[in-house]
């Protein structure tokens, strides 16, 4: 195991105030997002989209790792230049998807265990060859009446940390997603909980699988209520849940923290990641990791708007996907403003 190179890398994804582009969605999710902006969903009109993200000016100054999909990384340019090839020039590491998916978990209603641990010693491989670094599994949480139980969660804990292990052997930083779900009515302190009760069984499963904690970067939801619940807390609040859970079962040991924007607005992603990192910075004593970002639609989606499919579109789109990084890079500063939405 390369454990300097690991730690190397992982320190470098949470380097300099930059944070992940996540555009790893497989092709069913991207089709459905491209089916309502009335674009084809064809392969040639994912690769265009994808060629829009990669070849955006300056996305390197505020984007240190790209996560991308099994199709994506074998993409090219229209010119012939193959994606990772780009990514690199620019400065970005890449990243790659290695779970199958969430299916439902036998014996549990409603609840759902991620797959791909099947021949992932040998994808693992294959992907480091072609010049990732890093990797992600993502695993989903439902908040709801009597969930999770305690299977659904040491289950995925059990299934991630065998993941990070995998990947740390093959020379990649795994990126660990436990994904407590924002569906549901759950007010924010059962989120609170929930997450905390996940993060502890997920630390201790790593433990047990010998991964190297300075050599991952942990991907968790911010602590939020549910989308349906009543009382929607301040972005303070938010902030200050999330840091105090956080710090219940987090260990020091772990360079960053990179959160998800799970289905939140562009502007509260920035917005509560700011707060979680202005408050950070008036602390006496500094937090022992990194808070950055690992958005998704939150970084993508207003670009996607723009596009549409068209070519004509292509340069307003790329400018609304560097604002919408740039905004999080300040809001890794604890100098995001809501002003800026309008600059």
């Amino acid at each position: 195991m390369r454990i300097q190179e690991l730690a190397d890398t992982a320190r470098a994804l949470v380097a300099d105030h930059k944070g992940l582009l996540a555009m790893d969605e497989s092709n069913g999710t991207c089709n459905k997002r491209f089916a309502k902006q009335c674009i084809p969903q064809t392969e040639e009109a994912r690769r265009a989209y994808r060629e829009l993200i990669v070849t955006t000016p300056h996305l390197g100054e505020c984007i240190s790792g790209v996560i991308l999909y099994d199709e994506t990384i074998r993409q090219s340019k229209k010119d012939g230049s193959p994606f990772i090839e780009v990514i690199r020039e620019a400065g970005i590491i890449p990243g790659i998807k290695v779970d199958i998916g969430a299916k439902d978990l036998a014996g549990h209603p409603g609840e759902k265990i991620t797959e791909g641990l099947d021949g992932l010693r040998d994808r693992l491989k294959a992907y480091f060859a072609m010049g990732a670094r890093f990797a992600k599994w993502r695993a989903v949480i439902a908040l709801g009446d009597c969930l999770p139980t305690q299977a659904c969660i040491e289950t995925n804990a059990h299934a991630l940390a065998r993941y990070a292990a995998l990947c740390q052997e093959a020379g990649l930083v795994p990126i660990v997603e436990p994904e407590v779900l924002m569906a549901g009515d759950h007010t924010m302190e059962q989120c609170r909980a929930t997450t905390e009760q996940v993060l502890l069984n997920v630390f201790e499963q790593l433990h047990l699988q010998g991964v190297v904690l300075e050599g991952l970067i942990l991907k968790p939801n911010m602590i939020l209520p549910g989308l349906t619940c009543p009382q929607q807390d301040a972005v303070e609040e938010v902030a200050d849940a999330t840091v105090r859970c956080l710090l219940h079962a987090v260990p020091a040991a772990v360079p960053g923290i990179a959160f998800l924007s799970g289905g939140q607005s562009a502007k509260l992603a920035s917005a509560r990641l700011n707060a979680m990192n202005s408050r950070s910075n008036a602390r006496a004593a500094p937090l022992p990791w990194a808070l950055a970002f690992s958005y998704a639609r939150a970084i993508q989606q207003p670009a996607l708007e723009i596009w549409r499919g068209r070519q004509s579109n292509v340069v307003a789109a790329q400018r609304a996907l560097h604002h919408r990084a740039q905004c999080n890079v300040a809001a890794r500063r604890g100098a995001y403003r809501e002003a800026m939405e309008s600059m």
